[in-house]
């Protein structure tokens, strides 16, 4: 969070190296509203999103998916401060305003859908049907993203998740990541850009040749894969780096000293290597201050989507 949307060489000039929570410097104007311990708009999205699966029994429902987004945009004024993303602001303004958000939503390219899609992961198996899984985030995603490329960076991350829950192998979670990805780009509207999985492909073959040399990887990642917040750059990014640090801890102080938008390609690596590891994996007082800092129990949320897989395995 201290560092989103600021330079790598800024990020130097002015903490040095970032090893600890930390308040939002006054001067981010991205940060700044945030106190130590607190989580951004990717959290809280996933949340909403959370909020409007369960309250409709884990089925997906566009107009209460929005609703629940809008309250949440309300709530923390997301509107009139710098957190919103471009593609969510709009849709939802539009949606607000009871205007057809399809103008916005068929070109959004930009990385909400993705950052706020991995607690989906974990309602689903591996062994159940891709297509099962991609449809469920199709339908989350289209509220405001309704272009191939959010819906294949949101399908990516959310399969990451799902075959971590079931505690694949690293290798095997990225095979299972880039085969999800062949299907998702026919979902959503057409648009042109780089190829998600190629630049995935690339991501891994930096992470294994500078597997020694985290300063290294982390720089190619910034120069030549991207950090930005379109989605074919942010999303490859951060599954990259989670298949390189394989660790919560060491992939969040990665994310944090990056450069970019760190809080959202944190949000996303760090949940898939958190899958994979378990609870466990956490320092127990970083838990306790996120908690603490947070108005939420998200030990709520862990239990509502434990017994909706559980209500499904029967």
């Amino acid at each position: 969070m201290p560092s989103e949307l600021w330079s790598r060489k800024r990020i130097r000039a002015y903490f040095g190296e970032i090893t600890d929570f930390l308040d939002g410097p006054i001067e981010n104007d991205a940060a700044r509203i945030y106190k130590r311990g607190q989580f951004t708009d990717d959290t809280s999205q996933s949340l909403a999103i959370l909020d409007a699966l369960i309250e409709n029994h884990f089925i997906p429902d566009d107009a209460m998916i929005a609703r629940h987004l809008i309250e949440w945009a309300k709530q923390a004024d997301a509107f009139n401060q710098n957190i919103l993303g471009p593609s969510s602001k709009a849709a939802l303004l539009a949606k607000m305003d009871g205007k057809d958000a399809g103008p916005f939503t068929s070109e959004a390219v930009t990385n909400g859908a993705a950052m706020r899609i991995a607690p989906v992961g974990c309602l689903f198996s591996r062994d159940e049907k891709k297509a099962q899984l991609l449809d469920y985030v199709y339908r989350i995603s289209r509220v405001t993203h309704d272009t191939n490329v959010a819906i294949c960076g949101a399908a990516m991350i959310a399969m990451a998740v799902s075959s971590a829950v079931d505690g694949q192998g690293w290798d095997a979670i990225m095979e299972d990541v880039l085969d999800i990805s062949e299907q998702a780009v026919h979902y959503g509207q057409d648009i042109f850009g780089p190829s998600l999985s190629e630049r995935l492909k690339l991501g891994l073959d930096f992470a294994l040749k500078h597997c020694h040399d985290k300063e290294t990887f982390a720089q190619k990642i910034y120069d030549v894969i991207g950090t930005g917040v379109q989605t074919t750059e942010s999303v490859p990014a951060a599954l990259a780096i989670a298949y390189y640090t394989k660790d919560p801890h060491r992939c969040s102080l990665l994310c944090t000293n990056l450069g970019g938008d760190t809080d959202t390609i944190g949000a996303m690596a760090t949940a898939i290597c958190g899958t994979k590891t378990g609870i466990q994996s956490f320092d127990k007082h970083g838990l306790q201050l996120i908690d603490d800092s947070n108005q939420v129990d998200l030990r709520y949320y862990a239990e509502q989507m434990v017994c909706f897989r559980e209500k499904r395995d029967k």
